[in-house]
């Protein structure tokens, strides 16, 4: 017989895990479900959010065409800008403003480039 270090009650070996541990199955079992449950943070998605989402993959399929039609005239850099554009609702929702600045580049990087070429 052993005594949990948690709840402090006495109870078989069969009750711990190993040999040398000193927390009982139940206590370590609570106390897991507990952490886990606190690590998630369950909530429901705004209908912006949603929205935004769907735009932001949307405009992922775009930007992931768009090298394979750059060079079949001017579509290639047109689906470029449609595609940093459509992206930019998603991740100004989500705060990520280094991906915000990276699709604001791309789309002035292919409008330049769009303006050159013609």
């Amino acid at each position: 017989m052993r005594i949990c270090n948690i709840c402090g009650k006495s109870k078989k070996d069969s009750k711990f895990k190993h040999i040398n541990k000193k927390t009982c199955k139940r206590c370590e079992f609570r106390w897991k479900r507990s952490f886990l449950r606190l690590l998630v943070h369950d909530r429901r998605i705004t209908a912006k959010e949603r929205i935004a989402n769907r735009l932001g993959y949307m405009g992922t399929g775009f930007i992931m065409i768009a090298p394979y039609i750059l060079n079949q005239g001017a579509i290639g850099p047109i689906v470029y800008i449609i595609g940093g554009l459509i992206c930019i609702p998603q991740v100004f929702i989500a705060k990520q403003w280094n991906l915000v600045a990276v699709n604001i580049n791309v789309m002035i990087g292919y409008t330049l480039y769009l303006i050159n070429s013609i």
